[in-house]
């Protein structure tokens, strides 16, 4: 998509239509979908409320590949669609390696998504945005700082209690794992709005995660490391699971793991009541 709002596939290096995956989760109830819209779109409202029908629970985006600034005034009637469609928005903030971003690496700054915020969106920032650096949209022209301070900035901020949310998906990888992992282990009071994530395919890539350097920077004891390692041979989704929920740090005499909350994901992505599904209202008797 270009900035007028034109499809443009020459910049896409991959593309999953939308269609594909709501009819795979039809066909495989076991899961639930999401859907990606664009929007700069002329046509986004209309897609959005397409997709929540056809049973798509959230709204996912890689702003740094698909050259999508969360702070343009043009996003705030998609904004406005996500919020009366209760459909929480699933965004990519801090530096993406993944796919080719072309030259939009800045357009993941986390502080660039107050305007959904503020709009009364939910947004559930990617990996916490644990990796690479951001400007300092708080301190003028020249001022950098990490995308996760960017972010835990936010995700501290009273006003977004009920709105902004975070998942822990590649926080494990060997290039988030310090800090940001121990930061988000330590922050028992933000454990309730993280949500568990896999960041599949990528756990099943071997030189990503390194039990080795999670066992010596003491988030896991030798028996826990060899176990996860057993998995990962046999079920990398699982081993990803069972690595997460066995994470620990240790800090002024108190081990700290995540809640397990975290991993009750379920409830956050029930898929969202439409009206446009509703039963037609009940007539009033006769009056007598």
């Amino acid at each position: 998509m270009d900035a007028s709002g034109k499809e443009t596939p020459e910049l896409s290096e991959f593309h999953t239509p939308n269609a594909y995956v709501l009819r795979l989760a039809k066909e495989h109830p076991e899961f639930v979908p999401c859907a990606s819209v664009h929007p700069y779109r002329k046509d986004a409202s209309e897609r959005l409320r397409q997709v929540a029908q056809d049973g798509a629970v959230a709204i996912k985006w890689l702003p740094n590949a698909m050259g999508i600034d969360p702070m343009e005034a043009r996003c705030d009637a998609f904004y406005k669609t996500l919020q009366e469609l209760s459909l929480p928005l699933i965004t990519h903030a801090g530096e993406e390696k993944a796919v080719e971003v072309s030259g939009w690496q800045e357009l993941g700054n986390p502080l660039r998504l107050r305007r959904a915020l503020d709009l009364g969106v939910r947004v559930v920032v990617a990996h916490c945005a644990s990796l690479g650096e951001v400007d300092d949209l708080d301190s003028g022209p020249g001022h950098r700082v990490s995308a996760f301070a960017a972010f835990m900035r936010l995700f501290t901020d009273k006003r977004y209690k009920e709105t902004l949310f975070a998942d822990i998906s590649a926080m494990t990888q060997f290039s988030r794992s310090g800090r940001p992992l121990r930061e988000i282990l330590l922050s028992k009071d933000l454990h309730s709005r993280l949500l568990y994530g896999s960041d599949y395919p990528l756990p099943a890539i071997d030189p990503l995660v390194s039990t080795r350097l999670l066992e010596r920077d003491g988030y896991l004891t030798a028996e826990d490391r060899e176990m996860c390692n057993r998995l990962y041979r046999k079920n990398p989704l699982l081993f990803d699971l069972v690595l997460k929920r066995r994470l620990r740090v240790e800090h002024m005499n108190a081990t700290h793991a995540f809640s397990p909350t975290v991993f009750q994901t379920a409830d956050f992505f029930a898929p969202p009541i439409l009206e446009l599904d509703a039963p037609p209202p009940t007539p009033a008797p006769p009056a007598p």
